[in-house]
């Protein structure tokens, strides 16, 4: 069902809804977006653990009052043992998915957290990290129920997956899935989250806290060490940007896929696309898709080895030329590399003086690694897993470089003020599902909720989905996917009106004058908006 959107003077929006309360009760005791986000950034980890986790990575785009954009670089390089030749001797041909050896990168997410809270101070933050951290710590040690994403969700290598060290302690009853609505206490992580609350944030690296969650990485087999936490720093990072039509638009540059984003708005956009939700419009998104994901395949990795400049790809010129060689009457083939799964969360928030975060948290697959540290009930990502064990690839292993990231939170910033903050979870339709929303909303006309609700489709893989097709939720007109097939498309029909692998997406818009902000989040996920 579509979700009901809000409209108010600060606002969050979530999917899941103890996240987004917590959010709005930050900005009631009059904390600035920031610090909301900060506060159901760590209550989503406890209350959605199949999709993030603090074991996880994060990035953030923040967009002051007076217009300035920071962008926050919370992604944990591998670990100083994580080599090819330590994987090859162990008999691997490519990084496994699940174990301690998948958990092979420094978490970087309490480091965000600690740089953006930094930045909330410089503008006016003053809520103390404890009232921040206090919903989170609740729900952890008194216990939440399940949500009906997380029940319903069937994980790859689920075999393997509970096999893996305390996994099924934490998250199994009794050797099964937690039904939806079941109450589950997560205590050792309560203890963790009270723990940053006392110490501060940096004690997850460089404190009591850091000494424990080294101590089990080793103890499992991590290749991540004690001193690799310590020396974990996240980064300020410049965000890319596209001017198109009446907009500023900014996403994340590499190590993720904003780039990807950029692309498929800006190559859509030339091809004057009048009416939405056409053949044309569903055909143009698709082939948009394809000529991004060739490029990002090509140059995305490790923003300080990069070889060429991603926001070059953004000039108008370059553009042109992808636009130019689009057929809109037959579908093209384009090689593409495995692309990249992951579940994740995204989540923005406005607050009353204008300051805008949009901002995703994830630990790649679903529970990620699935290895839980037995001392602070931390589930560890498995990000790491797209990194190559060929030295020559775009993205070959190596300690002390990040991973290939398909994170990409979202901002824009219109001509007549308004400002937007929005994003999606869903690993490679992150791009897909951005430029959908953004497009209906911004070129086409529909609200936010409209925007939001509507069908979307998907290009490539998902997480639980294999075949490189086209895949629709079952709202698409039957003449449409008709004609998209007889163009050469191979489209699949998913047979639900809502699926969680099309994305949980959200948007946030903030109106120029009165200050009101429309904020929405995505039916398909378990949350939804809250303001004041």
């Amino acid at each position: 069902m579509p979700d009901t959107p809000v409209f108010a003077h600060a606002a969050v929006a979530a999917p899941h809804r103890l996240a987004a309360e917590a959010g709005q009760h930050v900005l009631a005791q009059g904390g600035n977006a920031i610090e909301a986000m900060a506060a159901m950034a760590a209550t989503i980890a406890v209350v959605y653990p199949h999709m993030n986790g603090i074991g996880g990575d994060g990035f953030w785009l923040v967009r002051e009052r007076g217009g300035r954009v920071r962008g926050i670089e919370a992604c944990g390089p591998a670990g100083s043992l994580a080599t090819i030749r330590r994987y090859r001797e162990k008999g691997y041909d490519v990084l496994p998915s699940r174990g301690a050896d998948a958990a092979l990168t420094v978490a970087g997410a309490i480091g965000g957290w600690a740089l953006a809270l930094d930045l909330a101070k410089a503008l006016g933050g003053r809520l103390p990290l404890e009232t921040l951290l206090a919903h989170a710590i609740r729900h952890a040690r008194d216990g939440v129920a399940v949500s009906p994403s997380e029940a319903r969700y069937v994980p790859k290598e689920i075999d393997t997956l509970h096999d893996q060290p305390n996994f099924s302690a934490t998250f199994l009853d009794d050797g099964k899935p937690f039904a939806a609505g079941a109450i589950r206490r997560l205590p050792a992580l309560a203890d963790t989250l009270a723990q940053l609350a006392h110490a501060g944030l940096d004690d997850f690296y460089r404190g009591d806290l850091g000494r424990e969650i080294a101590a089990d990485l080793d103890r499992l087999g991590s290749p991540v060490t004690r001193a690799d936490l310590e020396a974990y720093a996240p980064r300020e990072r410049q965000p890319l940007t596209l001017r198109r039509r009446d907009a500023t638009l900014y996403n994340f540059p590499p190590p993720t896929q904003g780039i990807a984003a950029l692309l498929i708005l800006g190559i859509f956009d030339r091809l004057k696309i009048d009416r939405p939700e056409t053949t044309a419009h569903y055909h143009g998104l698709i082939e948009a898709t394809k000529r991004a994901f060739a490029i990002r395949d090509r140059i995305v990795t490790d923003f300080d080895r990069l070889t060429v400049d991603p926001q070059s790809f953004l000039d108008a010129a370059r553009l042109d030329g992808e636009a130019a060689a689009i057929d809109m009457r037959r579908a093209a083939t384009l090689p593409l590399r495995n692309p990249g799964e992951g579940d994740t969360v995204w989540m923005g928030a406005i607050d009353g003086d204008g300051l805008a975060v949009s901002y995703i948290q994830s630990i790649y697959w679903e529970y990620g690694s699935g290895v839980v540290l037995p001392k602070t009930g931390i589930h560890w990502q498995n990000r790491g897993t797209s990194f190559s064990l060929d030295p020559k690839a775009v993205n070959p292993l190596e300690p002390g470089r990040r991973p290939f990231h398909t994170l990409i939170p979202a901002l824009a910033c219109f001509d007549d003020g308004r400002v937007m903050a929005y994003g999606s979870m869903g690993g490679d339709g992150q791009p897909q599902f951005q430029a959908q929303i953004f497009a209906r909303y911004a070129d086409y006309g529909m609200s936010p909720a409209a925007a939001v609700d509507a069908p979307r489709l998907l290009y490539g893989r998902t997480w639980g989905a294999e075949s490189l097709t086209v895949k629709v939720e079952d709202r698409f007109d039957p003449a449409c996917i008709a004609a998209l097939r007889s163009m050469g498309h191979a489209v699949e029909e998913l047979g639900g009106a809502y699926i969680d692998s099309l994305g949980h997406a959200g948007m946030l818009v903030r109106h120029p004058g009165n200050g009101r902000i429309e904020a929405v989040h995505d039916p398909r996920s378990d949350g939804g908006s809250e303001g004041l």
